[in-house]
């Protein structure tokens, strides 16, 4: 067929006949995809008039197909290469039309679910290929059969391809006809019918029927021009019409509902770059539905409705002009703002996402009504702290803020007004009684930390407007802070938490600026850090005395002024490889950066921001950090870590040190960390500082926000599989090591449940049989954290592969033993643990044999009665539901 193709058509009747007989009766997978391909070939180049009935009874014997593919097929032939293989026969010849049609309405009358959806997908794929002609001769009867699947629909995947089906019929009777339609009245057959059909459904809009009706309508808005308009000039006035009969009052939520539906469906049918010249299908009705749409809005019962259907309207392009759009902004603003109204945090969110929606194409709407009304609730001061109802209404326009001002042009407003808004808590002209300044600290972090989220939003979709921030709020950031830190008692900010929110917001705008930029900040920045001058750098409303210093790094300084290295850290953790100095130009920096941080920081922020300084300098710089790493493992490790002597606290401190170097050098896989890893080993057998030692192991494993690619550090992929893979083998063996101290089995066992909750189950799923007993045994360790890391890898397991459920099914017992152990109040104080035992005994049922747990399962039921009255209601509720699936 492939080269000698002219020869067989010349042999004509001859060869057909010899096919047909050759290929009848074959059943072969491998040959039936090469018959399929023959046929389809045939059918469409060779003249097949005089034998289409022999065609077609060889080649519809096949239809549908129900071949299974063995276990471990060698040959690789699947139930779609076939299907799809005879699916390109049958939709190869007009001819097989007449044929083909009641054979369709046979099996989708009688055949599975499965085969109902495959007899509609080869329908509409047939239909195109069969011609108008007899698609028009069998629309009633094809209608009679799709509308059984649609209004009463086996499933929901058949009811949809029931309505592709339905829209590819309609397409095939229409298309042609498309020119010689100029009216409504032109369109008959068909379409009208099914229209009529499904308004006359529609006007009890509340039924059950009503549903599958609009979506018979909406496939049809995705169909020809000609019954789109159809379709909506039926659709529209008849809803419209129903919404304001006042007999249908009680009806009008399910109305605007599915009118909803319909302008979603006519917004779709539209193409993806409308120009002016675009016939947009709502634009005759929009005036009676936006008239809908500003009834339902006053009302509280159908505002949910009304906003769902102002959704379609404003997401359709060019259908609102400009002073439409501002009525929707001031209408959807007035019920945002209506006390009276329960609003809830579903309607919130649909308010927010329709002025969302309008703020990405004509923003000034919202900069002129709406952003005024909410800066306009925002007070000046924090409400008291027993000011329950205006906190809660505080919350609510800050999460609309950072919602509704993603857009460059109004988080420019937002920044100006939320930073006045910060000076003014933090820093009052009067001076307050430093009595309660909770509230304050309270507001002034959530005012900075919906600045830093709405920023999140806006560096995650590579917004360019915020690379300029670094000059009109950064700055303003380091000159609120530096100052509250001259006067601590007077002043908010110098609460570590807004320290905190602030330095996020410094590393997401920094992340942000190009290299050459980052040079000239960073570099101001280490000057701070060697002299202390702030002047020019943190320039701002607060003016600094002449003689102001801030050595972050003296044993005199207050808290309040130690807390700065986390500003000044945000600013140099993100930049550029080449914007920072190399060792061995800040080896002495580092080295003193790490002994303060052991000896002199007297607060978690102040060690953490300079545990990132270093980690993030080293890891960019780690190829020429020999010295300094050599320093690090021949003089920091005895001295502050393996030193007994050391108070407990500064050896904790330390030890996390080093899991921060160690990190810098695991993502890059440089060759020193294995010495690093080593010396955390060492550590086993000493009681004191074990535990720790051992958790370390998955803190370095772990991922974290500062070793990231948008702080632009050196990462290479697998660098987590490959520290494991050097350090699992060694730890399941420490762990079942009987001549080791139980203290020493003990921590490599800690280790082990640490190391696996910080990485993905593909990295140790083949030591799953060795796991095992070290994990069953890691669900008696005191920690309750630790019990609860185990029982989710247990659970990750249960839910894995064959392999993996067979080696629960041989510890099922065990199992079961251990999690009614860990599911009861009274044996574990910890809710995580608790809830997470009862999650693992809901799953066993599904993986493990019934044979296996029968035994079990009156003790189960028995236990799983007490966790009913469990204290508290979430675990309730797992245990109502795992005792359900026991």
């Amino acid at each position: 067929m492939a080269r000698n193709r002219d020869a067989l058509k010349q042999l004509g009747k001859a060869f057909l006949t010899g096919y047909v007989l050759l290929a009848e009766g074959e059943k072969d997978p491998r040959n039936l995809l090469v018959a399929f391909a023959i046929a389809r070939v045939i059918l469409i180049e060779f003249d097949i008039s005089e034998h289409v009935e022999s065609l077609f009874d060889i080649i519809f014997c096949y239809f549908p197909i129900t071949f299974r593919p063995p276990p471990n097929d060698p040959y690789g032939i699947t139930t779609e290469d076939l299907r799809m293989a005879l699916r390109g026969c049958l939709s190869a010849s007009p001819a097989f039309g007449p044929l083909a049609i009641p054979v369709f309405l046979e099996k989708l009358t009688a055949g599975s679910p499965i085969t109902k959806r495959d007899t509609l997908e080869t329908m509409s794929t047939c239909f195109p290929v069969y011609g108008p002609a007899l698609a028009r001769v069998s629309a009633r009867k094809l209608w009679n059969s799709l509308k059984l699947e649609i209004f009463q629909p086996t499933d929901p995947l058949t009811e949809e391809e029931a309505l592709k089906t339905t829209k590819a019929l309609v397409e095939t009777i229409y298309t042609q006809e498309e020119d010689a339609i100029e009216s409504d009245d032109d369109v008959q057959g068909l379409a009208r019918d099914v229209c009529e059909e499904c308004v006359h459904i529609l006007r009890e809009p509340e039924k059950n029927q009503a549903k599958p009706a609009i979506k018979v309508l909406c496939a049809f808005m995705a169909t020809t021009p000609s019954v789109s308009r159809y379709t909506i000039s039926q659709a529209v006035p008849h809803f419209v019409k129903l919404f304001l009969n006042p007999e249908e009052i009680s009806n009008r939520p399910p109305i605007l509902l599915l009118l909803a539906d319909l302008v979603n469906a006519a917004r779709d049918s539209m193409p993806s770059e409308v120009i002016d010249a675009t016939p947009i299908p709502m634009m005759p009705y929009k005036d009676e539905v936006m008239g809908v749409v500003s009834v339902g809005l006053k009302t509280t019962t159908l505002r949910i409705p009304a906003i769902a259907l102002l959704r379609g309207l404003i997401t359709t392009k060019k259908l609102l002009s400009n002073e439409e759009l501002s009525f929707i902004v001031h209408s959807v603003n007035e019920v945002f703002q209506d006390e009276k109204a329960e609003n809830d945090d579903f309607s919130d969110s649909a308010i927010l996402e329709i002025l969302k929606t309008i703020s990405e194409t004509v923003p000034h709407h919202l900069e002129e009504q709406t952003l005024p009304m909410l800066f306009s609730a925002l007070p000046d001061q924090a409400p008291p702290r027993d000011a329950i109802q205006e906190r809660m209404k505080l919350w609510r326009i800050l999460l609309a803020l950072k919602t509704l001002c993603v857009h460059p042009q109004l988080f420019e407003i937002l920044v100006i007004r939320l930073t006045t808004k910060v000076d003014l808590v933090c820093l009052p002209a009067s001076k307050r009684d430093a009595i309660d300044v909770e509230p304050d600290a309270a507001y002034a972090h959530s005012l900075l930390k919906t600045i830093a989220d709405t920023l999140t939003i806006k560096v995650e979709a590579a917004h360019s407007d915020v690379a300029k921030y670094i000059e009109r709020l950064v700055p303003s950031l380091y000159n609120l802070f530096f100052f509250s830190a001259l006067q601590p008692e007077q002043a908010i900010a110098a609460d570590h938490r807004l320290v905190r929110s602030a330095a996020d917001i410094i590393t997401l705008v920094t992340q942000c600026i190009p290299a050459q930029r980052q040079t000239s900040f960073v570099g101001a920045i280490l000057k701070v850090l060697s002299s202390g001058k702030v002047q020019g750098f943190a320039d701002g409303i607060q003016k600094f005395p002449a003689d102001a210093r801030f050595s972050v790094f003296e044993n005199t300084n207050s808290t309040f002024q130690k807390n700065l290295l986390a500003l000044l850290a945000a600013g140099i953790v993100p930049a550029h490889k080449e914007v920072l100095p190399p060792p061995p130009s800040l080896d002495v920096f580092l080295n003193n950066l790490l002994s303060w941080s052991i000896l002199n920081a007297d607060h978690y922020l102040q060690r953490e921001s300079a545990w990132h300084l270093v980690s993030s300098i080293l890891n960019k710089h780690a190829n020429t950090a020999s010295a300094f790493l050599e320093d690090k493992l021949v003089n920091f490790w005895p001295t502050f870590i393996a030193n007994s002597e050391v108070p407990i606290n500064q050896r904790r401190s330390a030890l996390q040190a080093w899991v921060w170097i160690s990190k810098a050098l695991t993502v890059q896989k440089h060759t020193a960390l294995v010495c690093f890893s080593d010396k955390i080993f060492e550590l086993f057998g000493d009681d004191t500082i074990s535990w720790d030692a051992a958790k370390t192991l998955g803190d370095i494993a772990n991922a974290d926000q500062v070793l990231t690619k948008r702080n632009h550090a050196v990462i290479k992929i697998l660098h987590a599989q490959k520290f494991v893979n050097s350090i699992l083998a060694r730890i399941i063996v420490g762990a079942q090591d009987s001549t080791k101290p139980p203290h020493e089995q003990m921590a490599y066992l800690v280790a082990l449940t640490s190391l696996i909750k910080a990485i993905p189950k593909t990295t140790y799923a083949h030591q799953m049989t060795s796991l095992m007993p070290l994990l069953l045994r890691g669900l008696e360790l005191p920690d309750f954290e630790i019990r609860a890391d185990v029982i989710d890898t247990l659970l990750a397991a249960a839910e894995g592969d064959a392999s993996d459920q067979s080696l629960v099914s041989e510890h099922a017992p065990t199992l079961v033993t251990y999690m009614l152990k860990n599911s009861l109040a009274g044996d574990m104080p910890s809710i995580r643990v608790r809830t997470t035992a009862l999650q693992y005994l809901a799953v066993l049922p599904k993986v493990v044999r019934y044979d296996v747990l029968h035994p079990s399962k009156a003790t189960v039921l028995r236990e799983l009665a007490k966790v009913l009255d469990d204290p508290k209601r979430s675990v309730r509720k797992e245990a109502v539901d795992t005792r359900t699936v026991w």
